[in-house]
């Protein structure tokens, strides 16, 4: 019994031992191949897998820094905040908490910047604020976003990440979906370059509107983009969908994306495409 104690307590230390050399978050695991990498070495490579090339979600704060010039971002409507329309129980309690880990105010993040020296205005959704589903909030900063970069007659660019219309706040937030659009027509009537960068996953209520109505539709690879569910449309035309249904790569050959660019290849093809469309730009390739 004692020798059994003895090397428990020895197993235990080197299990605590192990503990201590390999701290919380120090490794990442890839959903898609299940490689194990160092997560500094992944951030270092934009979030995307060094053998796989599967795309991780990445935060608002972190598109920034990686897609605009750097310290070049002016955020706009910080101060918004949501309401409870509906009094839908502990809505309120779990926007703090998003709130909280994220560091935002709401799903998106709305500002001005430049983008390899060209000014832009930009909206970048997160889904890790209630799974970047679209509020009233969301819909107003994208709306203001828009209407700012008419008014400076600039290129409208918006990262989309969501899982659809916020059911905490019932009709209003379906409004959002015809508001933005408004605003966007507006945009386009003054002959101003809109681009939707659809990233992982884009569903619901904002693909089916302002993330699918740019002039240049880009997605990441192998990002889920499609309004209803797989099984719901399954079930309802009782067919079985493609493997590859809902997919960047499926919605491209069918022409609902211009694009499909890696990670890491994006900022410098945004970069040239907003050069191509701005009044006096000089493209550089």
């Amino acid at each position: 019994m004692a020798i059994r104690s003895l090397f428990s307590g020895n197993r235990k230390k080197k299990e605590e031992g192990q503990e201590k050399a390999f701290p919380e978050g120090l490794m990442t695991k890839c959903p898609e191949c299940r490689h194990i990498q160092l997560t500094k070495e992944l951030e270092k490579n934009h979030k995307v897998c060094t053998k796989c090339s599967h795309h991780f979600k990445m935060t608002a704060q972190e598109r920034v820094a990686y897609f605009l010039d750097e310290g070049s971002f002016v955020s706009m409507d910080d101060h918004l905040q949501t309401s409870n329309p509906l009094n839908f129980p502990a809505y309120v309690e779990k926007i703090s908490a998003d709130q909280q880990k994220t560091g935002l105010n709401e799903a998106v993040l709305t500002g001005l910047g430049t983008l390899d020296g060209e000014e832009i205005v930009v909206a970048i959704m997160d889904s890790h604020f209630r799974m970047g589903s679209m509020g009233s909030v969301v819909g107003e900063k994208i709306t203001r976003a828009v209407e700012k970069a008419t008014e400076l007659r600039l290129p409208f660019i918006i990262f989309t990440a969501s899982g659809g219309a916020r059911m905490q706040e019932g009709v209003l937030s379906l409004m959002q979906m015809a508001k933005t659009s408004v605003a966007l027509k507006r945009h386009s009537d003054q002959g101003l370059l809109f681009i939707s960068i659809l990233t992982h996953p884009t569903t619901g209520g904002v693909s089916a509107s302002f993330a699918s109505v740019g002039d240049i539709n880009i997605a990441e690879p192998q990002a889920l983009i499609g309004f209803a569910g797989r099984r719901v449309i399954e079930e309802t035309v009782r067919e079985k969908l493609p493997s590859d249904f809902q997919t960047a790569e499926f919605l491209l050959e069918h022409g609902q994306l211009d694009a499909i660019f890696h990670r890491k290849d994006l900022r410098k093809q945004v970069a040239v495409l907003v050069k191509m469309h701005t009044k006096g730009g000089v493209q550089h390739v």
